[in-house]
């Protein structure tokens, strides 16, 4: 869906998998991802960097080639369909806008291509956004286009797919809410997930337990400060273990038990977009991530069509494997393997 509103294709999913750039495409983001998580310890011991041990920067030298040829062929592309007229204004996606606002102008020595992929594929470039009159959302909100919001999602709708199929009540109470607001007749539509505040708590729950990043971007004291008795150097860097919150049990009870009613009662005040500090999935403060909003509302909706479509339940007697991986983003580290049967009659999503 990002990569759609990107470059105006579906890359995930579907015959697109069958193309050869599409392939290259969800091969490059996987491996971006990984990446992004591993331990180098040149990062550790600078003077150790050139033995590359483990052949991570290489590795992460020919990613960043790949996705930057992805990306540039794509621009091109854009480039031809944009002077063959095929594309009227109602149809263009955000790297059109981008090629509008920028082709043909050199910034500080920076030409278009460059501040294009650059902006595309998540690199900083803050400080000409600035230089042009750009607020902090909408910078923060263009530089993670493709690298802040590939991979959140799916992690938030594979843990909460995983969690409900471990509670069957929290199941069958959410396709109630589901059939009562919405019925059989009829698929979901965005109008619909406002009135769904249990399927709302489910994701809060499932975000408090397992945020898609367990631990937050770091911050930089601008300035010597002290706090709560500490005295603080300016340039320290501070990195938020949000897990360790969410699951403290001065603030939580039972902080390990999956319990979307919480939302509903004890908690129900309590949001998710950075105003109360006991949850924080998404970071708080002018640096929080600025997809949010948008991650939400993808979110919701994916997971209320899904339930609402189908009945689910696990190809497998055994537990479901909870086991998270280490890196970056908190991915499952086994697949979820699940059986889909319809709830829906097909003259239900033929007259939608």
């Amino acid at each position: 869906m990002v990569l759609r509103m990107v470059v105006g294709k579906r890359y995930f999913g579907g015959e697109n998998l069958d193309d050869e750039k599409a392939q290259r495409c969800v091969k490059a983001v996987e491996e971006f991802m990984r990446l992004l998580g591993v331990f180098a310890v040149g990062d550790a011991i600078p003077w150790l960097r050139w033995f590359d041990f483990g052949g991570q920067e290489k590795a992460m030298k020919e990613t960043a080639k790949e996705l930057d040829s992805i990306i540039g062929e794509e621009l091109e592309e854009h480039r031809k369909r944009k002077g063959l007229g095929e594309k009227d204004d109602e149809a263009q996606d955000f790297m059109d806008v981008m090629i509008s606002l920028l082709d043909g102008r050199t910034i500080d020595g920076i030409d278009a291509d460059t501040m294009i992929k650059s902006t595309v594929l998540g690199r900083d470039m803050s400080v000409f956004w600035e230089s042009e009159g750009y607020s902090d959302v909408v910078i923060g909100g263009e530089t993670t286009v493709i690298s802040g919001a590939t991979d959140s999602s799916n992690t938030v709708l594979m843990w909460t797919i995983s969690l409900i199929l471990k509670n069957p009540l929290v199941l069958e109470k959410v396709k109630d809410e589901l059939d009562i607001h919405i019925g059989k007749e009829k698929c979901v539509s965005e109008s619909n997930i406002s009135s769904l505040t249990y399927l709302q708590a489910i994701v809060k729950e499932s975000l408090r337990l397992y945020p898609p990043a367990p631990l937050s971007g770091p911050r930089e004291f601008t300035e010597n400060c002290t706090l709560r008795g500490y005295d603080i150097k300016k340039g320290t860097r501070l990195i938020t273990n949000l897990w360790k919150i969410h699951t403290d049990s001065n603030i939580w009870e039972d902080p390990l038990e999956f319990k979307p009613e919480r939302f509903l009662t004890t908690h129900k005040d309590i949001d998710i977009k950075g105003h109360h500090f006991e949850l924080l999935p998404f970071g708080g403060g002018r640096r929080m991530c600025p997809g949010i909003s948008f991650g939400l509302q993808m979110v919701h909706f994916i997971l209320a069509s899904f339930l609402h479509s189908f009945e689910i339940l696990s190809s497998s007697p055994d537990p479901i494997d909870m086991t998270e991986t280490f890196g970056l983003t908190n991915t499952k580290a086994t697949p979820l393997d699940i059986l889909i049967k319809p709830r829906l009659s097909l003259s239900c999503h033929e007259s939608n």
